[in-house]
């Protein structure tokens, strides 16, 4: 019992925040987007994980990219 609670454990304590990201940015439920992911794992085969992986990737590099835009205060400022 205790084994699969330090699994568990460690991968909430590993988890990259994909279906955070997205369900923020979405405006929908967390659970909604790890069952997408999880049905879309099952249909095509696995082939989500790989896509999941390199968000997850991109996610933790995020400061090497630019997604954060810089806020103007005014119109004239392009």
């Amino acid at each position: 019992m205790k084994t699969i609670q330090k699994i568990l454990f460690f991968f909430e304590m590993r988890s990259f925040g994909v279906c955070s990201w997205w369900a923020r940015k979405l405006g929908i439920s967390i659970s909604k987007v790890r069952l997408g992911f999880i049905y879309a794992s099952f249909i095509a085969l696995g082939s989500p994980l790989i896509i999941y992986l390199a968000m997850a990737w991109i996610l933790e590099h995020k400061h090497f990219f630019k997604f954060q835009r810089s806020r103007r205060s005014s119109i004239w400022e392009l």
